[in-house]
């Protein structure tokens, strides 16, 4: 398979695109197969359960936070479920049901599987770990904007607020 961009006829606008990408580029290298070597379930309606958990990636790929953001995020992205065959990413009720059935032995396989992916790609395991390893971190707070995302009223040591600000 060979990856390609170019323009198309058809209407497609996708949010997801880089993911998109991503996913053929993995799909290219056959990362996913991995995937595979986790022991099939009992009920396999519409997904194969390899299938299903590679869903479950891509949501967390895709930004969300739980699995109940996948069908008002991922479900209607169409580009992306087409790059593996998909006509469309499964509800999260299916992959919610399909976490939960797991037994432990799927749970060790898949875990195996996670690692051999991320093993491929990360360069944690050739790193020299007999060096020292210098950690730099700063615990002094940043003031930010009432109005920034997820802030929150906090207290800075020394610092003192003016009462307009509150």
């Amino acid at each position: 398979m060979t990856i390609q961009f170019g323009l198309t006829n058809e209407q497609m606008n996708s949010e997801y695109a880089p993911l998109v990408a991503l996913c053929a580029y993995y799909e290219q290298q056959g990362l996913f197969k991995k995937l595979e070597s986790v022991s099939k379930h009992n009920k396999e309606v519409e997904y194969p359960l390899a299938d299903k958990l590679l869903q479950v990636l891509l949501s967390i790929l895709g930004g969300c936070e739980t699995l109940s953001e996948v069908n008002s995020k991922l479900r209607a992205e169409r580009g992306l479920a087409a790059v593996r065959g998909w006509e469309r990413i499964a509800d999260q009720s299916t992959l919610s049901r399909t976490l939960d059935e797991l037994s432990l032995k799927q749970i060790d396989e898949l875990q195996w599987a996670t690692r051999q992916i991320w093993h491929t790609f990360s360069h944690t395991h050739r790193h020299n770990w007999h060096g020292y390893l210098c950690l730099e971190y700063d615990l002094s707070g940043l003031p930010c904007s009432a109005r920034a995302e997820a802030s929150q009223k906090g207290y800075f040591s020394d610092k003192k607020t003016p009462l307009d600000v509150n």
